[in-house]
Formats: structure tokens, C-alpha cells, sequence
């Protein structure tokens, strides 16, 4: 009798913990191989598509329909409700039907091999799969060495981050707005395929940078060509063109349902429309109003103010390089993005949409720009930053007939190297390494601009008595323009808004009706000038011819050099500026003098300051 309940008891034990190890494994292979199959569904035969839709209870016609029209795996990621209806599925509840299944195996595949980066401004960020493709190529890990402040990095040791990061900072912030505004304004027909091209020209739009960012386009291609009308948003253009075409990305493109226009798109948020339109204000031969872009309608042209905003400047881009250069360079960033996101809406104005934000964010908005203008004076123009970049361009001159790139073709000289991807992808930072390398004797220090020129000359020979001579190579100057994005407007005049009893209506916001205490300028320029002697004669020599020319032009001159500008006296030599190591911009507004600003150069429509000079 106890045998017997031992016996059961085991037996009963037995069947608890001994499961059928062969029924469990195949289990585990039919699971794998199903999860395989639908992983893989872009490999899928005609046959396999069937058998997908029979799975899914879709009816015998429709799944007969598939197979009639050759529809094989590759071309469901590209199948849309237009396609259905062409191939005489017109029922909609069976193209819901069909179009939420194709849904979820593409989100099940973008989530199989999407990669997460973790990045020290925004947190994680998810990126489709086809992004994490043109990351990998290395037109855009050229990236990694070119530095997002240039220069300043000299000066601000935090300033070390680079423009890789901040490329995929602006694609992740790019789907983060349209995708907002895909939730919240459905009736918008944001589809997946416009936000994975808005985050894609977030990350390519800054393929084009040269060496030291904007140091590479703004002061090095002038001094070389100074007819040159080149851009790095042009390069841009061109280096995503290059790296399609080099690493095969058409056909990744086209199985993530991708076509021609789409690649369009991508570069007209880049650069704008690439094709010229009709008069100045695109105006058809009739006087009708003509679309300048051809990736998108009109009905969705509020998607190129992602990027890349034309019409007020309040992008995506700038909300990264505000975040991302005021955390590496230890600064507050009074501009909070993430509560523009959430009163962002989009609005017809005119006749067009346009991204619009509630009426309680234009302060917001005015930080947002103030932000910008207190980086421009605190980092990006800052005057050693300046003079770094001056040696810089100086060295990249000399070196330009000498240190020759790869390129397609054979080899090519550094300014050059914009017309020819092959060079102009193996031209990074490091130049500067390759010159200081380099035993060319060729390689081993050029003259200024015309108000360099002036300065020297605008002493006469009696006030040069007791002086030493300096010539136009002593001195550097650097004509620095700060403004809130748009020159002399006030961007904030080109954002529209909406209340909050009226969100369907755009209205303007003026300067007035938020606060009296607002600029009422919004640009000013500065003369930096630096010179290269550090002797007391010379620098007491450089300052006089300084503060003459400032008389001469009618401008506000250095501190200590208001005596001498009005009345012709010398200041008294405690207040002498050529004698401290900084100079710190002040002044007040200058009288125009339209004769006098043509020769210096100068644009006197705008406030314009003068540095006093310091030593190099």
C-alpha cells in the first residue's frame, strides 16, 4: 500500500517537472522561424505574401489580388492605400485592414534593427535603421573631426564636441516635432515616410562643413576665391549625392519606400530649392504665386521650417547647437525647446502652413534669440576665437598650392577640394596636422582687407612724428555682425501665433505688446583690431592710427579715444586701451555717413562698435 502511493506520488511529481523536451524545442523553432520569417518579410516570394494575408484572415479575392500583381516582400514597405486602389482594392475597411498589417511589420522590423545612442543632451535616442546606413559611411563619420565651434575650442576647453553629434542631436529633435505634430493634427497626413525624411536631412545637414566649421566657408574660400559664392549647405547637397551614390544607399532607400522625390526632399530642406524659380518673389509668367520645392506640395511646405526654417529661423538646428554648445561650454541655455514642442501647431497662413506656437510662448521665442546673439558675443565671435582663426586661414593659404588631397581624379589643392566629395571627404581638421607635419619648406606666415589698408594711411606725417612705422601686415582686422538671425528684423515679426480661445486663427504678436524693455535694434557690427607687434611703441602707434581712421569715419571710437575723435587730443595715459591685454566692445549708436562707411566697408544702417586694440 505505501509502495503504491510512492509510486503515485512520483509519477504525479514526474509529470510536474518533466516536461516533453522535444515538444518544447520544436515549439522554440516554429517561434524562431516565424519570428524569422516576419523579420525578414522584405525577402518574402509572391507565394510567402500570401500565405502572410491568409494568416491574417484577409479574403480569398484580396489575397488572389496580391498574387496576380506580383506582389512580392521587397514591395510592401512601399504599398500604399493609392496602390491598393490601383490594383482594384477599393473596400476601405480592407485597405485599413492591409495597411495596419504592412504597419506593424515595418515597425517590427525598424525596431529589430534600429540602434539607440546615448547622448549626453537629449538622453537616448532611437534611430530608424536606414539612418544608422548613412551614419556608417564614412562621409558622415568625417564628421567626427571636424569640431561645432571651430576655433573656440582654442579658448573654451569644453568646446570639444564635434559636428557628428550634433548632426544625429538634429535628426532626433526633427522626428520629435513632426511627430508631434502627426499625433496631434492627424488631418496634417504626415506620413511615416515625411518623418523619416525630416530626420534625414537633419542628419546630413551638415555633410558640406569644411575644416573649423564656418571658419572653412566664411573666411577661407573669400580669401582664396573672393568671387566665390559657395556654401557648406551647397557641399551638403552634393556630399549626400556622393554618398548615395558610393555606398549603394538608392536600393536601401527604395526598401524602406523611399522613391526619387523623397531624395528631393531631403535636399531641398537642406538647401532649398534646387531648381531656380521664376522672379524674384516666384512669381509664374501669369502672376500667380509658383511652388518653389518639388519633394513636397505646397499642402505640406510647413515640413521645410523643420530643419532648417527660411522664414523666421526658429528650427530644430538651432535648438541643438543652443543645448548642445551651452552644456560642453558650461552655460545656461535660457531657451526651452520642449515647451515650444508642446504648443506647436500648424496653421494656414496666406494660403500656406506654417508651424505656429501659442501667443504665451513669445518670450520664449525672444530668449530663444537672445540665447543666439549672447553665444555669438560670448563664444563664437570671441576675440581670440578670432584671432585663432585668423593664423588658421593664414596657414591654410600658404599651404593651399602645396598640400594637395586625393581626389577623383588625381590630386587637389585644399580650395579645391569643394568641387571634388573624393578630396573634400578626406578634408577634416586634422589639415592643420598635416601642415604642421609637413617639411615643405613652401609650409613654412598675408596682407589684409581695405580697411587695413586705411588705418595705416589715415595718419598724417606730423601726427606719425615719434612713432615707428607700422605697415598694413602689423595689423589684423576682423568686421564682426551680430544680429538675432535675420540682419537687421526682428525674426520674432515672421512668427505667427494663436490663442488660446482661438487656435484655429494665426495672429502676429508685435514687440509693444510684450515687453517695453525689448531691443529696438537687432544687429549691430564691431571692428576688431589686433596687432601683431608687442612692443609699447608699436602698440601705442597701432591705437592712434586706430582711433584717427575711427575719426575719420565718423564712428564711435575705443574707450579713451572719445578726446581725440572730437577735439584732436591725446587722452591721458592711464585710459590709453593699447595698454590692457583685453578689449571689451561698448559704444553707442554712430551717425551714418553713407561716403565714409562705403570706403571703410562698414554698414552703418546698424549700430557699429569698436574693439580697442590688445596684443595678439
Amino acid at each position: 500500500m505505501e509502495a503504491s502511493e510512492n509510486a503515485t506520488r512520483k509519477r504525479r511529481f514526474g509529470t510536474i517537472i518533466t516536461p516533453n523536451v522535444e515538444q518544447l524545442a520544436a515549439s522554440k523553432r516554429a517561434k524562431q522561424s516565424a519570428l524569422s520569417s516576419s523579420c525578414n518579410f522584405t525577402t518574402w516570394s509572391k507565394e510567402e505574401v500570401a500565405s502572410f494575408l491568409q494568416r491574417n484572415n484577409f479574403p480569398s479575392t484580396t489575397v488572389q489580388t496580391f498574387t496576380d500583381n506580383q506582389i512580392e516582400g521587397r514591395h510592401l514597405l512601399q504599398l500604399s492605400v493609392d496602390d491598393l486602389k490601383a490594383m482594384g482594392i477599393t473596400a476601405v475597411g480592407v485597405q485599413k485592414d492591409i495597411m495596419n498589417a504592412l504597419g506593424a511589420l515595418k515597425t517590427e522590423e525598424v525596431t529589430r534593427k534600429q540602434k539607440v545612442f546615448n547622448d549626453p543632451t537629449h538622453g537616448h535616442i532611437e534611430l530608424h535603421p536606414l539612418l544608422v546606413k548613412i551614419i556608417d559611411t564614412p562621409q558622415f563619420q568625417r564628421l567626427r573631426y571636424i569640431k561645432q565651434l571651430g576655433a573656440a575650442y582654442y579658448v573654451f576647453p569644453g568646446a570639444s564636441h564635434n559636428r557628428f553629434e550634433h548632426s544625429i542631436g538634429v535628426c532626433h529633435l526633427a522626428g520629435q516635432l513632426v511627430e508631434t505634430l502627426q499625433r496631434k493634427q492627424p488631418e496634417l497626413g504626415i506620413t511615416d515616410a515625411d518623418i523619416l525624411c525630416v530626420k534625414m536631412a537633419g542628419l546630413c545637414h551638415d555633410l558640406g562643413h569644411g575644416p573649423f566649421s564656418h571658419m572653412f566657408d566664411l573666411i577661407f574660400i573669400p580669401r582664396v576665391n573672393p568671387d566665390s559664392k559657395w556654401r557648406h549647405e551647397q557641399a551638403s547637397v552634393e556630399m549626400f549625392d556622393h554618398m548615395v551614390e558610393v555606398n549603394g544607399l538608392k536600393e536601401e532607400f527604395e526598401r524602406w519606400g523611399l522613391g526619387a522625390h523623397d531624395i528631393t526632399f531631403v535636399k531641398e530642406q537642406i538647401a532649398g530649392p534646387l531648381q531656380p524659380t521664376p522672379g524674384e518673389e516666384d512669381q509664374s509668367p501669369c502672376g500667380a504665386r509658383v511652388w518653389p520645392y518639388s519633394g513636397r506640395s505646397e499642402e505640406k511646405g510647413f515640413l521645410y521650417e523643420v530643419v532648417a526654417n527660411k522664414r523666421n529661423g526658429v528650427d530644430v538646428d538651432k535648438w541643438d547647437y543652443f543645448a548642445r554648445d551651452c552644456y560642453c561650454l558650461g552655460m545656461a541655455n535660457n531657451f526651452d525647446w520642449r515647451r515650444y514642442l508642446a504648443f506647436a501647431r500648424v496653421l494656414e497662413v496666406n494660403n500656406t502652413k506654417q508651424i505656429c506656437t501659442r501667443d504665451k510662448e513669445v518670450t520664449n521665442l525672444y530668449e530663444m534669440f537672445h540665447t543666439r546673439s549672447s553665444l555669438h558675443r560670448k563664444v563664437y565671435q570671441h576675440k581670440t576665437s578670432k584671432i585663432v582663426e585668423t593664423m588658421i586661414t593664414e596657414a591654410l593659404v600658404k599651404a593651399n598650392d602645396h598640400l594637395l588631397l586625393p581626389g577623383k581624379n588625381g590630386p587637389v589643392k585644399i580650395a579645391d577640394a569643394i568641387h571634388d566629395m573624393v578630396a573634400y571627404t578626406r578634408l577634416t581638421d586634422s589639415v592643420t596636422q598635416l601642415i604642421l607635419l609637413s617639411t615643405d619648406p613652401n609650409l613654412k606666415e598675408t596682407d589684409t582687407a581695405a580697411i587695413a589698408r586705411e588705418i595705416i594711411n589715415s595718419l598724417t606725417p606730423d601726427e606719425l612724428e615719434g612713432l615707428p612705422p607700422l605697415t598694413i601686415d602689423d595689423i589684423v582686422v576682423c568686421v564682426i555682425t551680430f544680429d538675432y538671425g535675420m540682419k537687421k528684423d526682428n525674426p520674432v515679426d515672421h512668427v505667427r501665433f494663436y490663442m488660446k480661445d482661438c487656435p484655429e486663427r494665426a495672429v502676429t504678436v508685435r514687440r509693444d505688446q510684450v515687453s517695453q524693455m525689448l531691443p529696438h535694434k537687432f544687429a549691430e557690427q564691431q571692428v576688431h583690431v589686433y596687432c601683431k607687434r608687442r612692443d609699447h611703441p608699436s602698440l601705442k602707434a597701432a591705437w592712434k592710427y586706430f582711433v584717427s581712421w575711427c575719426r575719420k569715419q565718423k564712428c564711435v571710437t575705443p574707450r579713451g579715444g572719445g578726446d581725440m575723435a572730437s577735439k584732436g587730443q591725446e587722452p591721458e595715459e592711464e585710459e590709453e586701451p593699447g595698454y590692457t591685454p583685453y578689449g571689451t566692445p561698448f559704444g553707442t549708436p554712430a551717425k551714418p555717413d553713407t561716403s565714409a562707411a562705403s570706403q571703410g566697408g562698414l554698414d552703418h544702417d546698424v549700430v557699429i562698435k569698436k574693439l580697442l586694440f590688445f596684443q595678439s
